[in-house]
């Protein structure tokens, strides 16, 4: 069997490591086969590869060295950076909020338990990320982290020396600049060079490409260009309307706090590709984030509606109705999470204090223990506290004994 059709099932079959190796043994016999090259930047890229829509993060250079801000106090229901008042919902005291403001969402968000700190001393002081208690230094600092890989990649150093590539030559090869483009952006995190590719392929394809225009806006946004970006990314809408294209102009608002003109372009988008899941998340992450619980309710069913799977929706909802007094409904919820393979000390955390308002003691008592054999170090002060909260609740000092002593034997 011939060995590059080897390599390229390993590619298909997502065997990366293998499909890189192959490609190694098989570049060293020739040197300059461009089929081969190709192959195995696209094996290198997919290793690294991740959703930059969700894992979006702003750090403290981005929220405190601002240069978009246009009024230091927004009109109320305008900003996602102020603490808004309930349009309809519940009293702001009975859903728990975050420092900032924001009501806590049903599930862990990049950028929602940040949001925008007032000082510098504050910013520092505030754990930023659900896996460390340390700030965020940067947007790009988690690309930075995935870009050293690349010096794993080869014995001697890395497979691409940017620096001596010429960008020019490959930007008019359609089907290298592609590949091309990802490796760098994604492998090798030089947003420089990506971007330099892709202003010289956007001028070779005489600005008819709108892929590249998305690549643009990618890299402008990126490196804090805010307002280019939304040029790119309008640019490419006129010319083809796709999913992700909206998403990311619809983050470039939310990165200037202009969640009114987010929810536009989401709507707009829903007119071109109803029933979206994708937007219609977007929505409805939009509205918690203006306090409009309820609207935000709303388009979180009608998610399921789509996508009956959709975890995010399905945690959401559940806590929703755990906070308006509803912890048989939220229950369902949190049920349905747990037979879908969610299996975490979160879900079980939940699940205790569900099945406790519920008067399901028996319960009650399991899914405590449960979470505290799965709970990480983060995890297991809030495990617990809620332990705390139930046991004084009720009143019952042997509820606390009993649980210590089942955890401990």
């Amino acid at each position: 069997m011939d060995t590059f059709y080897v390599a390229i099932t390993l590619y298909r079959r997502r065997k990366y490591e293998e499909c890189t190796s192959l490609c190694t043994e098989l570049l060293e016999k020739n040197p300059y086969d461009q089929a081969i090259w190709t192959l195995k930047m696209k094996a290198l890229t997919e290793q690294v590869y991740v959703d930059d829509i969700e894992a979006e993060e702003e750090g403290i250079a981005e929220a405190l060295m601002d240069n978009d801000t246009i009024a230091q106090v927004a009109r109320p229901g305008t900003s996602l950076r102020t603490p808004g008042t309930a349009q309809g919902g519940l009293n702001q005291g009975v859903r728990p909020r975050t420092h900032t403001g924001r009501p806590v969402s049903g599930v862990v968000r990049p950028a929602t338990q940040s949001g925008r700190p007032g000082t510098m001393e504050q910013a520092l002081r505030t754990p930023r990320t659900a896996r460390t208690a340390r700030p965020i230094t940067s947007q790009s600092a988690r690309s930075v982290r995935l870009g050293t890989a690349s010096m794993l990649t080869e014995p001697g150093g890395p497979f691409i020396q940017l620096s001596r590539l010429n960008l020019g030559k490959y930007a008019t090869q359609a089907t290298i600049a592609k590949p091309l483009f990802e490796y760098i952006f994604y492998h090798e995190n030089d947003i420089r060079h990506a971007l330099e590719l892709a202003v010289q392929a956007t001028q070779a394809c005489q600005f008819k490409d709108w892929w590249w225009k998305v690549q643009l806006g990618k890299c402008y946004f990126t490196l804090g260009l805010v307002r280019d970006a939304e040029q790119q990314f309008r640019s490419a809408l006129k010319q083809t309307q796709v999913v992700e294209t909206f998403i990311r102009l619809a983050r470039v608002y939310i990165r200037l706090d202009q969640p009114l003109s987010a929810l536009d372009v989401c709507k707009t988008g829903l007119e071109y590709f109803p029933g979206e899941v994708t937007l219609i998340t977007e929505i409805a992450r939009l509205m918690e984030g203006l306090n409009n619980i309820p609207t935000s309710i709303k388009y979180y069913r009608e998610v399921l509606k789509e996508d009956s799977t959709h975890i995010e929706a399905i945690a959401c909802i559940g806590m929703q109705h755990f906070y308006t007094d509803q912890p048989e409904i939220a229950l369902r919820f949190y049920r349905r999470l747990l037979q879908m393979g969610i299996y975490n000390a979160e879900l079980f955390n939940n699940l205790g204090l569900c099945c406790f308002y519920a008067q399901q003691y028996d319960m009650t008592l399991t899914c405590f223990e449960q979470a505290l054999s799965l709970a990480t170090n983060e995890a297991v002060a809030d495990v617990w506290y809620n332990i705390a909260h139930v046991a004084i609740i009720s009143l019952n000092n042997y509820f606390f004994r009993n649980i210590n002593l089942h955890f401990w034997m």
